[in-house]
C-alpha cells in the first residue's frame, strides 16, 4: 500500500503532536489536526476546526475524566475543548501512538492520559513510548506490556502525547515511522 493510502489523526500541538506531523509529511501521509475556534497549535496542515455542535456531540465530564486519571482539570472550558478534540482523534484512529508517561497507577500522565483512556475504553490499539522508561508498551488484557518495536499498519492511524518531548520520544518516533514506512 502506498504512503498515500494513511492519514494521521492528530492535534498538530507542540511536542509529540507536531513531531508526529512533521514525519507524516516527510513520509508523505495524509494529516488531520483536530483543533478549536482560538486554540494556538503548531502544524498548520490538515487543520479541521471543529464547529460548537461536533464538540459538543464528544462532551465528558470533567468530573469522571478526573476520577478516571486521578487529577484535577483547572480551566474547565478549554480543558472540555482539549479533551473533545482529542476524542475526535482517538476515534478517527485504528491504531493509536501516544508519547508520554506511564504512572503507578496505569494511566498516562497529563492530559495526554485521556487519549489513552479512551483508547481503552473504546477497545483501540494501544502504543505508549514511555520517555521515562525508554521503551515501548502495549496495553493487552488490562496492563501494559513491553514490545520491541511497534508498526503502524491501519491507513488511519492516531498520534499524540506530551508537549515535552524528549530526544528520546523523538527517536522512538523517527524509528517508528522509518519502519512502517520505507
Amino acid at each position: 500500500m502506498s504512503n498515500e493510502s494513511y492519514t494521521l489523526f492528530s492535534g498538530g500541538a507542540q511536542g509529540a503532536e507536531a513531531q508526529f506531523g512533521k514525519l507524516a509529511e516527510y513520509y508523505g501521509l495524509g494529516e488531520v489536526n483536530y483543533t478549536f475556534e482560538g486554540h494556538r497549535i503548531e502544524r498548520e496542515r490538515g487543520v479541521r476546526v471543529l464547529t460548537t455542535e461536533e464538540l459538543t456531540k464528544k462532551d465528558v465530564s470533567l468530573t469522571y475524566v478526573s476520577k478516571l486519571l486521578n487529577r484535577r482539570f483547572t480551566n474547565a472550558e478549554k480543558m472540555r475543548k482539549v479533551l473533545q478534540t482529542v476524542m475526535h482523534q482517538i476515534e478517527s484512529g485504528d491504531q493509536i501512538f501516544v508519547v508520554g508517561t506511564i504512572q503507578e497507577d496505569g494511566t498516562v500522565k497529563g492530559g495526554t492520559g485521556w487519549g489513552a483512556e479512551f483508547a481503552k475504553i473504546c477497545n483501540k490499539d494501544l502504543f505508549v513510548f514511555g520517555q521515562v522508561k525508554d521503551g515501548w508498551f502495549k496495553w493487552e488484557k488490562g496492563q501494559w506490556v513491553d514490545v520491541e518495536a511497534p508498526v503502524i499498519t491501519s491507513t488511519h492511524f492516531t498520534g499524540t502525547g506530551t508537549r515535552f518531548l524528549e530526544d528520546n520520544g523523538k527517536k522512538a518516533l523517527e524509528e517508528l515511522f522509518a519502519r512502517s514506512f520505507k
